[in-house]
């Protein structure tokens, strides 16, 4: 399994990004998927999931409203949008698979493939 992230840059205060990450080796469809970043100095913290469909989502409550998770299982990636971006969204951004395909469970111990990491930081 492989799963690459991509789409990560610098952004000034209130503007967007979106953040993709490209899923190989694996049955996509069969998954749930998240987004999980670590800001500097700080742990890794959950951001968001998605189910296998797409038709369940889960956010932490400091981007709820801003950003947005989204999957094409058709080309094996899932996005992140990223609305209304603040400094302390500045992280490094990663995409992880479940080992379900529900999105109940935000814990580092219900994803089992990492992606690489993109940084995102957000000027003031």
């Amino acid at each position: 399994v492989q799963l690459q992230a991509s789409g990560g840059g610098l952004v000034q205060a209130g503007g967007s990004l979106r953040l993709s990450c490209a899923a190989s080796g694996l049955t996509f469809s069969n998954y749930a998927m998240g987004w999980f970043r670590q800001p500097p100095g700080k742990e890794r913290e959950f951001v968001a999931t998605v189910s296998w469909s797409g038709g369940r989502k889960t956010y932490t409550d400091s981007v709820k409203g801003r950003f947005t998770i989204s999957r094409d299982n058709a080309k094996n990636t899932v996005y992140l949008q990223m609305n209304g971006l603040k400094p302390e969204d500045t992280a490094v951004y990663y995409c992880a698979k479940k080992k379900t395909a529900f999105v109940s469970g935000s814990h580092f111990d219900e994803h089992d493939y990492w992606g690489q990491g993109t940084l995102v930081t957000v000027s003031s």
